[in-house]
């Protein structure tokens, strides 16, 4: 009998340690891209076969509102002009077969794009439902694979009718076809251009750009991290809306300005305190700008394990 016990204690034991091996997998966050901007970077099936990444995001959209023509850009990888960008299907649907998000980014730091109004935002998101995502009537300029959802990078012009744009797109939502949204805020909170819309609509996931901002920053000089996780401890107290937070990140030094983060410090003494999902139940893992400088540094590849 006391064998028998021993032997049911062990497999109660197993069964424990399986269960905590599965919330630990489950609380694992995932690595987010941007891909668009480089014809180095690989193509978008390449991407998404390399095992690393979790979200993709298109960039970017870069040219819409106050009645413009609106213009895809993706750089060296095919010119939408004519339909040249819609081969990008096959990409998208191997992308998603594989449980990857592929997200189309709108705005980007150059490009001619802002809202006059709520029937602009209005007008904009049914655009961006026919072309990209469930609807049926648009051009389609990656061709007919349907995207999961639409990013915010938003970097100039006016801050104003985001908000709008966002429930607008929300409100095409279906159960068949569910719009996902995203946001790529800078550091210092509020967002002066998406801090309304995230304010007042439940965006999906939220990559926060701790980089280019000294004040909430990696700070290179004095190898200091205080800067950025004070930062991240006020946007996980103050971004009540959102379901996942991201960190933000340039994947190389030439990447960005500033901000860069040794892969080395990152997994020592960022990720242990930002992945403790009991205090920060909000986190989803680490957003890279972008897929090209990715691929120069092997960015990716060196903290995988730890996100």
């Amino acid at each position: 009998m006391a064998r028998k016990s021993h032997l049911l204690t062990l497999i109660l034991l197993g069964f424990s340690t399986l269960a905590l091996l599965v919330q630990t997998s489950n609380a694992a966050g995932g690595i987010a891209v941007y891909w668009g901007q480089g014809s180095n970077e690989g193509t978008l099936l390449e991407t998404c076969n390399s095992g690393r990444y979790k979200y993709v995001i298109l960039a970017f959209l870069n040219e819409f509102g106050e009645g413009r023509t609106p213009v895809l850009n993706l750089a060296g990888h095919c010119n939408p002009v004519g339909g040249g960008c819609k081969v990008a299907s096959q990409g998208i649907r191997a992308c998603q077969k594989r449980g990857i998000k592929v997200l189309l980014s709108i705005g980007g730091g150059i490009g001619k794009y802002s809202l006059a109004s709520k029937a602009d935002a209005e007008k904009v998101a049914n655009y961006l439902w026919n072309s990209f995502l469930g609807g049926k009537k648009g051009s389609r300029p990656l061709g007919d694979a349907i995207l999961d959802g639409i990013d915010f990078d938003i970097e100039l012009g006016s801050p104003k009718h985001y908000d709008d744009l966002a429930r607008a797109l929300k409100a095409h939502s279906t159960k068949a076809n569910p719009v996902l949204l995203s946001a790529a805020p800078q550091c210092p909170f509020p967002d002066r251009f998406v801090g309304e819309a995230l304010n007042e609509v439940p965006f999906d996931f939220v990559w926060v750009q701790f980089y280019n901002n000294a004040p909430c920053q990696y700070n290179a000089n004095t190898k200091s991290v205080t800067r950025l996780l004070n930062s991240w401890e006020l946007w996980n107290k103050k971004l009540t809306k959102a379901k996942k937070i991201f960190l933000g990140l340039p994947a190389a030094e030439k990447a960005a300005g500033s901000g860069y983060i040794p892969p080395k410090v990152l997994k020592e003494k960022v990720l242990p305190v930002i992945r403790n999902t009991k205090k920060y139940p909000k986190y989803g893992g680490v957003m890279l700008w972008n897929k090209f400088w990715d691929v120069q540094n092997k960015y990716s590849n060196q903290i995988l394990g730890s996100v």
